[in-house]
């Protein structure tokens, strides 16, 4: 009795990475944080008066703020730990400094603000010095970019509890130059993935 012929199964076909149609959002984070630290900085310095501060509220919450938390859940999505807790992070951070300048700040006792302010920028100043250690095993410009935001942190926040605004102003010229790394390591990833070649070289240290 003459039997039917065994059927090869159809062959599977391979399926995208779920993160093959995901750009690199580092380039927006980065952009992100650099151009908002930048703007802040300047009155961290004192090149321009502090009754225009809030000039910084906007891009704290929309580009500082959303645009890089936006980035951090991306780079969840590409399974980039560092990078997504980074960017979430700093995107959070931006977003509560605009409620606590806006909305919190006046409301404390005149005083005692500062021991508020110190205190908020020493919790962030201990978080980003710990991101120092993962940081050793992304690239020589993230690196940089954390090592001087660490130091930023740290004297913003021994001058708001010495109140002293010279150590501020010292604060302010170092978030400048972070600004500016920041800004490199943003033109890096965004020309070094469109040229699909490296244009700008980031040191990778893995």
């Amino acid at each position: 009795m003459a039997t039917a012929e065994p059927t090869s199964p159809a062959p599977i076909e391979p399926t995208a990475s779920p993160t093959a149609s995901i750009a690199d959002p580092g380039a927006l984070g980065l952009a992100g944080f650099a151009m908002t630290t930048f703007v802040l900085s300047t009155f961290n310095t004192g090149l321009l008066s502090d009754t225009l501060e809030t000039v910084v509220l906007p891009l704290a919450l929309f580009y500082g703020g959303l645009a890089q938390l936006l980035a951090g859940m991306w780079e969840f999505r590409r399974a980039n730990t560092f990078a997504a807790t980074a960017f979430s992070s700093y995107g959070a951070f931006w977003l509560a400094f605009a409620y606590y300048i806006s909305h919190v700040a006046p409301k404390l006792p005149p005083a005692h603000a500062y021991q508020a302010t110190g205190l908020f920028l020493l919790a962030w100043a201990v978080f980003t010095t710990y991101m120092i250690i993962p940081a050793l095993r992304t690239t020589g410009a993230v690196l940089a970019v954390i090592v001087l935001l660490s130091i930023t942190f740290i004297l913003l926040t021994i001058g708001a509890f010495a109140q002293s605004t010279g150590i501020d102003k010292v604060g302010g010229w170092t978030g400048y130059v972070t600004a500016a790394v920041a800004w490199y390591a943003s033109c890096a990833a965004a020309a070094n993935s469109t040229w699909k070649r490296v244009v700008l070289p980031v040191w990778p240290l893995a």
